[in-house]
């Protein structure tokens, strides 16, 4: 096998022809103008490097996982181009910028095996690939090292190393660097499960595009202005997004900001419904009382005329004092609930007495007397001077008012259910039991 051209010496030139009458002519004159200065033209590509392209481009192809977008044959291609016109711009001799070349193909190899940590699987690639083709281990060892370079947690400390790290960096300088960056955003989301909304994500390219440096001067002088337009590209179309997240933001809670008719009416009808609810079960409460005292009355009355001598003689029946016990029993336990029900209830924090000048907490509805009458005057008028300036705090208010007052109307109509139940089945209870003595005394 021929010895690999990282070891071998440049060719010698071959010895110039004889010169010709045309050749000593005289020159003609030098134009009056001076032409810009041609761009270095591309190094050739030296036969291991040619290989190391002809072995990777196949592989990469045929082999790398369809979960990456980014990471493909067109990003390694896209790097070992830009690491050749580097070279080319930085004046490297052929050695280096074979190996520099060849380093540019393997780099990414390691997406093969794995994704995170995957340049140094690369760098073992690589070292197995060269060792094929006879290349000395210092040589090797150097395509290694500037493969270890593109980690993100390795330094570049060589002018070759630089080169590399920026031909690796060089699509943030690309008019299609945005493109790149969705490829990427596809990537992490398919690869690793990473997800990012539209403003996260340009708000971390802009994060990393601003933090980056282009480290070698050909990569400085290659990428400024380009990479300079691309950042400002950036951060423009953040605000964009920014703003237009904004107007979402705002078309949704536009109605906290200005006093809209609909959360007007909305509060309006709240209120009403509450209180047409603690209306209703203060009337069925009322009701419960009235036909439970009744009963009471009437219950009292027969065993006031039981315990008489005087009274009729059916009242002394010994077994007619169980259903009407049982119908004294239901009518107390109802009325009872029922006077629970309809007694007034204050909701209020014991704590406020302790701190009476928290009047800006969320859990104190400064519109309720219940909470504000804990208050000093001064801490009232305080925390209602920022109610009246602040549409959040109105709100908040106004929101705790509610929800207090459904707490206030749950306990009215647990008690009132109780109320109820209770009567229904006592009422059952003393028809059975009034059957039961009938048919006893038959």
């Amino acid at each position: 096998m021929d010895p690999s051209p990282l070891s071998a010496s440049p060719p010698t030139l071959p010895a110039p022809a004889p010169a010709t009458a045309a050749d000593v002519a005289p020159p003609a004159p030098a134009p009056a103008t001076t032409e810009k200065a041609p761009k270095a033209d591309k190094p050739k590509l030296s036969a291991l490097a040619q290989a190391a392209q002809e072995y990777v481009a196949p592989l990469l192809e045929a082999q790398l996982p369809a979960t990456l977008t980014y990471h493909t044959l067109r990003h390694t291609a896209g790097v070992a181009k830009e690491a050749r016109a580097l070279a080319a711009a930085a004046g490297l001799a052929p050695p280096d910028t074979e190996a520099l070349l060849v380093a540019a193909w393997f780099h990414d190899t390691g997406y093969l095996d794995v994704y995170d940590g995957h340049e140094y699987r690369s760098m073992a690639r690589a070292d197995a690939w060269l060792a094929t083709h006879n290349v000395p281990a210092d040589r090797r060892q150097l395509v290694q090292d500037l493969i270890r370079t593109t980690h993100r947690d390795e330094p570049p400390a060589t002018e070759l190393q630089k080169l590399l790290a920026d031909a690796d960096m060089s699509n943030l300088a690309r008019d299609d660097f945005r493109a790149s960056a969705e490829l990427l955003r596809t990537e992490w989301e398919v690869a690793l499960g990473k997800t990012y909304s539209s403003e996260a994500w340009a708000e971390l390219q802009l994060d990393f595009m601003q933090g980056h440096k282009y480290l070698s001067a050909a990569g400085k002088e290659r990428y400024r202005k380009d990479f300079k337009a691309n950042k400002k590209e950036q951060r423009d179309a953040l605000r964009k997004i920014e703003k237009k997240a904004k107007k979402r933001v705002e078309a949704k809670t536009d109605t906290l900001a200005e006093p809209k008719r609909g959360i007007e009416t909305m509060f309006r009808t709240m209120y009403s419904n509450h209180m047409k609810l603690s209306d209703m079960a203060d009337k069925k409460a009322s009701m419960m009382i009235s036909l439970n005292a009744v009963l009471l009355s009437v219950i009292i009355t027969y065993l006031g005329a039981k315990s008489s001598a005087l009274g009729p003689s059916f009242t002394r029946n010994p077994m007619l004092a169980v259903p009407m016990g049982i119908l004294l029993l239901t009518s107390l336990g109802s009325v009872v609930t029922a006077i629970l029900s309809a007694q007034p209830d204050v909701t209020s924090f014991k704590w406020l007495k302790k701190s009476p000048e928290i009047a800006t907490n969320r859990r104190v509805n400064l519109l309720f007397f219940g909470n504000f009458t804990k208050l000093s005057l001064d801490n009232f008028q305080s925390g209602m001077r920022d109610l009246m300036r602040e549409k959040d705090t109105l709100y908040t208010n106004m929101v705790t008012d509610v929800y207090y007052l459904g707490e206030v109307l749950a306990r009215k109509y647990g008690l009132l259910r109780n109320s109820y139940s209770i009567f229904m089945v006592g009422l059952i209870l003393t028809v059975l039991s009034f059957g039961i003595v009938l048919l006893y005394k038959a």
